[in-house]
């Protein structure tokens, strides 16, 4: 009951904090009608009511994960930490692969199919997103490739 009260509590300071910040966007003369601000308000907005709804009525008695699901959550955080600091001088198909690979192994603990949807993510992101989407990605670090 209390950790749901707490949990509420930090989650309304931070949806708070990213509402503030959302008023601070500068608008463009080129933006949209609704404006850039509107849809990060709304998703602050979203998440203080939630929160507001944790703290005045908490589950009264939660269930909490083992503590296995928290090793598992901490690896994920890792991968996705260490994948946006590996883009860059990493190029975005290698970093892929192995966030990718990482993180399906934990959804399904066998590794030649981790591996075969780590490679098949990141070549079919980059083909998406660099031609479907026009992104400007380099998909190998620097004098790696040709």
């Amino acid at each position: 009951m209390a950790s749901d009260r707490i949990f509420g509590l930090v989650m309304f300071g931070v949806a708070l904090a990213y509402v503030a910040s959302a008023f601070q966007i500068q608008s463009s003369f080129l933006s949209d009608p609704v404006g850039s601000k509107s849809f990060p308000i709304l998703i602050g907005v979203v998440v203080m009511i939630s929160s507001l709804v944790l703290i005045v009525k908490p589950d009264p008695d939660p269930d909490w994960p083992k503590s296995r699901t928290f090793l598992v959550l901490l690896v994920a955080i890792i991968t996705l930490i260490g994948y946006a600091y590996a883009l860059k001088p990493l190029g975005f198909i290698l970093p892929t692969f192995v966030a990718a690979s990482i993180l399906s192994y934990q959804i399904g603990p066998r590794v030649g199919p981790a591996l075969i949807t780590g490679a098949g993510l990141s070549v079919g992101l980059f083909i998406v997103f660099k031609y479907a989407l026009g992104l400007g990605l380099i998909p190998f670090p620097t004098g790696m490739i040709g």
